[in-house]
Formats: structure tokens, sequence, C-alpha cells
């Protein structure tokens, strides 16, 4: 496997824009939009629609690019997100993934999911043209917060980012 130094996501909303796609992970729980690293010899927009497809069973093409969004933490790489249309295809789960759904927006709350993907969304709502900028949400005080209220998430996370993957 090759070194994954970006990281994209795809976000795809229904044609009336009141709800949008999540996936539930398997290796961390956590309901997020479909995504995960450029390849080599891959676009950002390759990898996208890749990913959208190998976890969700969506074929799915570029409306537009969203943001770029630039390492401000170690632990942060260079986020690329899109907005998607849908093809073809059927909503499934994967290896990776446990659920896919999409959820109202009139019903979405922070809690849903984690940051930094409210402030994808957010983003993506505005259909400006592209931004760049650094992630704000992941501050020093809420990775804290996180790693002591949830440790096994916590320790779960940072596994998958040394590709340790525990898929439950």
């Amino acid at each position: 496997m090759s070194k994954r130094i970006e990281s994209i996501f795809g976000i795809i909303f229904t044609d009336d824009k009141k709800q949008v796609l999540l996936i539930k992970r398997r290796d961390v729980p956590l309901w997020v939009f479909p995504g995960g690293g450029v390849e080599n010899n891959e676009t950002p927009e390759e990898a996208t629609i890749r990913e959208i497809q190998e976890e969700t069973g969506l074929n799915v093409t570029i409306d537009r690019k969203v943001a770029t969004y630039l390492p401000s933490k170690p632990f942060i790489k260079r986020t690329n997100l899109y907005a998607c249309k849908i093809k073809s295809g059927s909503l499934k789960t994967s290896d990776e993934v446990q659920d896919v759904q999409f959820f109202p927006l009139s019903d979405f709350s922070k809690k849903i999911m984690p940051p930094p993907f409210h402030e994808f969304l957010a983003d993506a709502l505005k259909n400006t043209s592209p931004i760049e900028r650094q992630i704000t949400s992941l501050t020093p005080f809420f990775i804290a917060k996180i790693l002591i209220t949830h440790p096994i998430l916590s320790a779960r996370f940072i596994l998958s980012r040394v590709g340790l993957h525990i898929n439950s």
C-alpha cells in the first residue's frame, strides 16, 4: 500500500439538499463523510470517486470542489472536500463501513459526527468558490477532552492512523 499524503472526503446531498449521506466506519464507529487517502499516481478527484464507490456502492461525479483544508496540527493532513452527484449504484456496506444512510439536515446535530465534519458541511452548504483554510474545530483542548472522555475510540483512531485497523 502506498503512503497517503493527503486526504479527501466527498459530500453527497439529495437533489433537494435536505439530506446528506454519511457512513458509519467500522474501525472508529463514528458517522462521517465517505473518504480516505489519495494513493500514489492518483488525483484527489480520482481518490474521491474511488473511495465513495468502495465505501457506499455509489458511482459519483464531482460537482465542485468545496475546500482545501491546510495542515495546522501534526495529525491533520491536507484535506480536499468535494461535493458529488450520484450517477448510479445503490447503497451498500463494505469491510470498512458498517452502515450508510442519508440524514435529514433539519434534524442534524453536531453530535451525529465529530469535528471537523460539521465545518465541512457548513462550507459545502455555502455553495461558494473553493475555500482554502485551516480546520478550526480540532483544538488542543478538544483533543485532550476526547482522549479523556472516549479512550477506546481515541485508541482505535490512533491505531487506524498508523495502519492498524480494528474492524468490528
